[in-house]
């Protein structure tokens, strides 16, 4: 397969997978708990925090597709935001440990974060080397 089309290929996948922070973020924002099938009353300590980390959600997501404008002179925001999203993965599955099973979405979201985004940042590196630029 030819450089250029696995070049469009990973674009497409960043972008597609992107779509997950960016509507789990904005649903987060404007549903908080609720967003969580949550009954009310909730407290409002744990909808504010739902609110504000459901905002950097949907932040991180952007931030991956702003990604796409220059993937070859994005390398080290690339790495950033895979390292963030990854660190995320590790207290998810810290969660899983100590909390139990969660939700079929939250294990998805373990699988996206500690297997698939590892995995795009070892195909970017090959694909797009060691350019440094954020």
């Amino acid at each position: 397969m030819s450089l250029v089309l696995q070049r469009r290929i990973f674009s497409v996948l960043v972008a597609v997978f992107a779509l997950i922070p960016i509507s789990a973020g904005v649903a987060g924002v404007l549903l908080g708990p609720r967003f969580l099938q949550l009954d009310a009353p909730w407290p409002a300590d744990l909808a504010s925090h739902l609110r504000f980390l459901s905002g950097i959600f949907l932040m991180m997501g952007l931030a991956w597709w702003s990604c796409l404008l220059d993937l070859e002179g994005t390398v080290s925001r690339f790495r950033l935001l895979a390292l963030l999203t990854v660190g995320g993965g590790f207290a998810r599955l810290l969660s899983l440990a100590v909390d139990g099973q969660p939700a079929v979405g939250h294990l998805a979201g373990l699988g996206m974060e500690l297997l698939v985004v590892p995995l795009l940042t070892l195909w970017h590196h090959r694909l797009y080397g060691n350019q440094r630029r954020l």
